[in-house]
């Protein structure tokens, strides 16, 4: 079943009130953060607070999922534990950087006989990550590593590599097109990273139309404010929509079973476009399904 990832917020596990706040808001996904929201002597409770969120329910159909702090710090067990033990929608684990990063997340999981049907997704945000984007990709079809997809995090790209985050983020394309063939090669899903200019509502939906034309799902948000701009850019438009209906039903009758091309409306539609509609229209249908 397609679901719709168009907009993920990222919700600090440290504050009870954004906790409470998350089961309301209209994003598709909430991101219940461990990691760099979450001040150091505050790990431990957040980690409680989302638990006991998690188990308290009243999220909806949004897909939840915890950020987890990274391999390289004293956290990531205990936050693996409970939220193995949570049993969220997945995990999201930053910095990510080699298949043995996604198998030390497999192993505690294993270890703790967490429920399979919860999934990993990988915070691509190093230049190993980067580089090795299609490893990490090709692990996913070692069921054990239950990874779902990626997101890619621009922040920390730049920090590491020097690239410069500038609008319009012409020096990152290249990379963010690599990760998305990886993605694609293997049949995952990919989540932009976070706006981080708040208050600029018109750099934030330049940012999104350009997410969603390179290919990527959806985006994940620091701020509510995000929310709405994100999900009209990433709903199918209802004349795409349309569209799409008029090419299914154009291919299903009897005349056409066993055309490869067909004309529709003056031009020229192959089974390839069919494909094409009926992820269109799944997406289309996936977000009704929603409510919001």
């Amino acid at each position: 079943m397609i679901r719709p990832r168009r907009s993920l917020l990222f919700m600090p596990g440290s504050n009870a009130r954004a906790l409470e706040k998350a089961r309301s808001l209209l994003a598709d996904g909430i991101i219940l953060d461990l990691e760099d929201s979450v001040a150091p002597d505050a790990k431990a409770m957040a980690r409680d607070q989302i638990a006991k969120a998690i188990a308290a329910g009243g999220f909806g159909k949004r897909e939840v999922l915890i950020r987890v702090n990274s391999l390289d710090t004293s956290w990531w067990v205990d936050d693996v534990t409970m939220a193995g033990k949570a049993r969220p929608d997945g995990i999201l684990v930053p910095k990510v950087s080699t298949v043995a990063d996604l198998n030390a997340i497999a192993n505690r999981l294993s270890d703790i006989n967490a429920d399979m049907s919860i999934r990993v997704w990988a915070m691509l945000e190093t230049a190993r990550g980067v580089l090795d984007a299609d490893k990490l990709a090709a692990a996913s079809k070692d069921s054990e590593t239950r990874l779902a997809g990626f997101v890619f995090g621009p922040n920390d790209i730049s920090r590491e590599t020097r690239i410069r985050m500038q609008p319009g983020r012409a020096a990152m394309i290249p990379m963010i097109t690599h990760c998305i063939l990886a993605t694609r090669a293997h049949g995952l899903e990919i989540l932009d990273g976070p706006y981080s200019d708040i208050s600029n509502i018109d750099g934030f939906a330049t940012e999104c139309a350009q997410g969603r034309d390179l290919g990527f799902d959806g985006k994940t948000l620091i701020h509510p404010s995000h929310i709405e701009a994100c999900n009209a850019i990433f709903t199918p438009p209802a004349e795409e929509v349309e569209q799409a209906r008029k090419i299914i039903a154009a291919f299903e009758k009897p005349e056409n079973a066993s055309r490869g091309a067909i004309q529709l409306d003056g031009r020229m539609v192959e089974r390839l476009h069919a494909d094409m509609a009926k992820r269109t229209i799944a997406i289309a249908d996936a977000i009704a399904a929603m409510g919001h």
